[in-house]
């Protein structure tokens, strides 16, 4: 990324709390520019994080009473910038539990000092909160100690401090895939896609290698394996700053050095043909020009031995339904009126089951009229499937591996879960 020529913190009326002048290329004068550029904007209705005015590039966070504003005369990744500045605030927050212009002058030694340590000459450089907080201390008389920087910060390993114990080494893996999907009103699928993600949570001493084996369907092809185990072909990878790339490309192998805690080690995207796990149909019924009843079938479509949690099925009612009774084969319903729906919950739904709904609402005859000729709204579905996953992606193995020699716990678990998940339904008849 382009280098940023000055970094500022101002206040609501765009007022400097504090600077950094890391380049000398641009008047710091120019500042005053961008709170007049801001309004300027802002008065047409439109809103951007990045401004341009007279060759000088402002890219700017607002948050609380503060603007965090970034400079530049360069042509700068506005994205990279803007990134830069949200972990900035999340470092001041570690620091002073809420970032705000009274917490910014309670504590301008060490907000300065850093700003010192997360930029070199408009270049990014720490921005792990856990690492910076080791020898940037918020007690007063800790400042004047000058400790010796964590290995952390002088080694390629800047996500891991070392000299990490704990009594018992586990390794938490959470596979979790979330199911996007859009089914038009003729009941066709338009738009499915998977999106997952490897979420885990270490507790482990030293300094760890891990290393990580997926059914991955470009290892499978090379081995000659892909017809005799089920692969996954996983598009859109990224992967956490910990994982060694050159190893991934050459033999598809994930190893890394995990950080401490929860982090996200890989999330993934798959492009295919998705079977809705939750099938939902909703037959609108007109007895009378103001009397509505709807028929709400909800069926699984996934195997018996499944389950799926925690099911809400929001059905939308019109904004002036009048007195809405209904009755369920199985959970329980309420009517939300500020969300204009009907919210249907499923606590435990079993493959291959069907339950039923029934609602019945009256309507003002006028604007009965009105909503028989539009259609619904979509219906939203939410859901998670525990010890299930869409794509068929499954951990080979996970394995822990540490100098001293300690044996550690892996815990694999997977979850399935809606995401964008919309089912629309056609509209009431008109009566004649």
């Amino acid at each position: 990324m382009s280098s940023i020529s000055a970094l500022f913190l101002l206040d609501s009326k765009g007022k400097p709390v504090l600077s950094r002048d890391y380049r000398g290329d641009i008047p710091l004068r120019d500042v005053d520019r961008f709170i007049t550029k801001l309004n300027e904007v802002e008065e047409t209705g439109k809103s951007s994080p990045v401004l341009v005015d007279d060759g000088t590039c402002f890219v700017f966070v607002q948050y609380s009473n503060l603007y965090l504003l970034a400079m530049s005369r360069t042509n700068v990744n506005a994205a990279a910038i803007l990134v830069f500045l949200h972990k900035l605030i999340e470092i001041f927050k570690q620091y002073f539990t809420e970032l705000e212009e009274e917490s910014l002058r309670d504590n301008f030694v060490i907000a300065y000092e850093l700003l010192d340590e997360v930029m070199d000459y408009g270049y990014p450089q720490f921005t792990e909160g856990k690492i910076l907080s080791e020898y940037i201390k918020t007690d007063a008389h800790k400042l004047a100690i000058q400790p010796r920087p964590p290995m952390a910060v002088t080694n390629a390993v800047s996500w891991r401090t070392e000299g990490l114990v704990y009594k018992k080494n586990e390794v938490f893996l959470d596979v979790v895939e979330a199911v996007n999907l859009l089914v038009n009103s003729n009941g066709s699928v338009v738009r499915s896609e998977v999106v997952g993600a490897l979420k885990m949570r270490t507790y482990l001493s030293g300094m760890p290698e891990c290393k990580l084996g997926l059914n991955d369907k470009v290892l499978f092809d090379v081995q000659g394996r892909s017809g005799r185990q089920k692969a996954v072909d996983l598009e859109d990878i990224k992967f956490h700053q910990c994982v060694r790339l050159a190893n991934f490309e050459r033999d598809r192998t994930i190893s890394f050095i995990p950080p401490d805690g929860a982090f996200d080690l890989m999330t993934y995207r798959l492009s295919q043909n998705v079977k809705p796990l939750i099938w939902v149909e909703c037959a609108v019924e007109r007895h009378s020009r103001s009397r509505t009843e709807y028929l709400v079938k909800a069926r699984s479509q996934f195997k018996e031995r499944s389950a799926a949690t925690s099911v809400e099925i929001s059905l939308p009612i019109p904004a002036d339904a009048i007195s809405p009774t209904f009755r369920t084969s199985q959970g329980s319903a309420v009517y939300v009126p500020e969300r204009d729906a009907l919210v249907w919950k499923i606590k435990n739904f079993p493959g291959g089951r069907e339950f039923l709904l029934r609602c019945k609402f009256g309507l003002p005859s006028v604007a009965a009229e009105d909503e028989s000729q539009g259609r619904m709204p979509p219906i939203k579905v939410k859901f998670e499937v525990p010890y299930f996953t869409v794509s068929g992606i499954q951990v080979r193995y996970l394995k822990v591996i540490e100098r001293s020699g300690y044996q550690a716990l892996p815990w694999v678990r997977y979850i399935t879960t809606a995401g964008d998940y919309e089912i629309r339904s056609q509209g009431p008849k008109p009566t004649l």
